[in-house]
Order: structure tokens, then sequence, then C-alpha cells
């Protein structure tokens, strides 16, 4: 079941022969956490890029004590800490499961090896790249031009189901506001 939520979810970020496809997902091995490990911290190196199955992870860095949450990741979707990945550098942040967690998993030399197997595959995932790059830039708008309330509404049209399910300490951190203004917003707007 993995391997076809992850190959319907590639197939909507491009399309590539089945047989190709197939023969990269074949190299993704299945990989299990249980709520609130560290998958990987500061210092270290991300060897593995996850495809989430099950389970809810976030990507946070510290500064004096307080975490600053930059993203979280749930299926259908990747996770891992894409520049120590791509760029084979040590991590800055951290990332950490919420839930207990499901994925598959594949290494970085083998990814890097299929993707010069097959051309398709890298052109996938140029594709995804850049998908992730958009979405980071439209993030990054939103913080900046956003006052609180728009940043929150546009979180709860886009990501309804994480109201319930991540605390309202780690949302109000991805939203760049007060847990105090988070509660008083979740408590007043109609979703």
């Amino acid at each position: 079941m993995a391997k076809a939520s992850m190959k319907a979810f590639l197939s909507a970020i491009h399309p590539v022969e089945d047989a190709i496809l197939d023969a990269y997902i074949n190299h993704w091995t299945p990989y299990s956490l249980p709520k609130k490990t560290i998958m990987t911290a500061p210092g270290e190196m991300e060897r593995y890029w996850y495809f989430v199955v099950e389970g809810i992870q976030k990507a946070y860095y510290m500064t004096e004590d307080k975490q600053h949450v930059m993203a979280f990741t749930y299926a259908p979707s990747f996770t891992g800490i894409p520049e120590s990945f791509f760029a084979q550098k040590p991590a800055e942040y951290y990332l950490e499961t919420i839930t207990d967690s499901k994925f598959v998993r594949i290494s970085f030399e083998k990814h890097q090896q299929l993707m010069q197997d097959y051309r398709p595959i890298e052109t996938l995932f140029r594709i995804a790249t850049e998908s992730l790059l958009i979405g980071l830039l439209e993030r990054y708008y939103q913080l900046m031009a956003y006052d609180i309330e728009t940043r929150f509404k546009a979180f709860a049209k886009r990501s309804p189901h994480l109201l319930q399910t991540i605390s309202q300490k780690d949302l109000a951190s991805y939203l760049r506001m007060d847990a105090t203004n988070f509660s008083k917003l979740i408590n007043s707007i109609r979703i």
C-alpha cells in the first residue's frame, strides 16, 4: 500500500513510465518510528529521504531554549531535512516525529544512482524541487506580508486537519504568533 500511495503521489508531480517508476520505488524500504523521536538533529547528516505513509513530523530549530517550528510533514509527502540530504552537509535543525510514524525511505547513494540511471526520475525530482521552492517562497511571503489573523485563516483553509492533531503551541510557533493569540483566534474564527 505504501508503494502504491507513493506511486500515485509521484505520478501527480510528473508522469513517468510505469516500468521506470516501479524500478525506482522498489528501492524504498519500510521504516517506522514512535512519536516524539528525533529523526535528525543539528550536526547530523540526513542519509535518507523519507516518504510519509502515516503520522506527522515537524522540523524546528532552537534558539535560547525556544522551539521555532518551520514545517509539518504528513502523508502523502516527503520528509527529511532537504538541504542536508541533497547537499550531504550537516543538518542545522531538528526533524522529529509528533505521532507514531511509518515511512518508506531511500539512501542518498541509491537515490543519486537511480537518478543517474533513469533520466525521467531526475526530471521528476527537479520538478518536485521546483514545487518545494515555490511553496517555501509562498510561506515566506505569508509570514512577511500577512497579519496573524490572515496567516491563521490561510493555514486553517490549507490544512484544517492539523488543527485537531497538532498542539496549539506548535501551531502558534509555525504561524509565528504568541500561543495566547493563537488560542484567541482558534476560539473566535469560524473555520
